[in-house]
């Protein structure tokens, strides 16, 4: 079985024991038996590590370095950098995930781990513009200002199309690779 496909079999496993819980209409207790006590017990879970001095400390070497870089990026300009870096991101993703997978489907190629690497890749993104543009609003200027908005927008969907079409050509040739490697392997099989 290759990594892939046993990479989406872990997948769906994870889905099918998940089912259960995304299925639940809001406010009804859990049905399943061995899912009733779950959010109380993770409740009383967090409740221990929040109060736990060790796990504390542990919180704190993880943010410390965080927090002096975000110190260390406090430049004029960061917010605007980063919106443009986030809007890049959406727009060469989110093409990659339509237009990209639709020109691979028609060379006869399929990826699943592209096709998950492009929705993660676009999930950080727009998680990462949503942030952004919310630390912008409370430690800047930058939203007040069109001029700001307007260019890293601009700025940021070229770079984003510029980013798409090198992800493409990257995806059409892994295609192409697959194609070869495939024949050949089909050519040494029949010796």
């Amino acid at each position: 079985m290759t990594a892939t496909l046993r990479m989406m079999a872990a997948l769906a496993a994870v889905l099918a024991i998940a089912a259960p819980l995304w299925s639940q209409e809001p406010g009804r207790d859990f049905d399943t038996p061995t899912l009733k006590g779950a959010p109380e017990t993770a409740g009383a879970v967090a409740e221990t590590v929040d109060q736990s001095e060790q796990a504390q400390e542990v919180s704190a070497g993880i943010l410390r370095p965080i927090y002096r870089l975000a110190e260390a990026f406090s430049f004029r300009a960061f917010y605007w950098l980063a919106f443009t870096l986030m809007v890049a991101g959406v727009v060469s993703f989110a093409l990659q995930l339509t237009l990209g997978k639709l020109v691979v489907l028609a060379k006869l190629g399929f990826s699943p781990a592209e096709i998950l690497s492009d929705a993660l890749g676009l999930v950080v993104s727009l998680v990462g513009l949503v942030l952004t543009t919310q630390a912008a609003t409370e430690n800047s200027g930058f939203a007040r200002s069109a001029t700001a908005v307007l260019s890293a927008t601009a700025v940021g969907a070229i770079t984003g199309f510029v980013f798409y079409l090198w992800g493409q050509r990257q995806e059409l040739q892994a295609v192409e690779g697959r194609k070869r490697a495939a024949t050949t392997n089909r050519v040494e099989h029949n010796k």
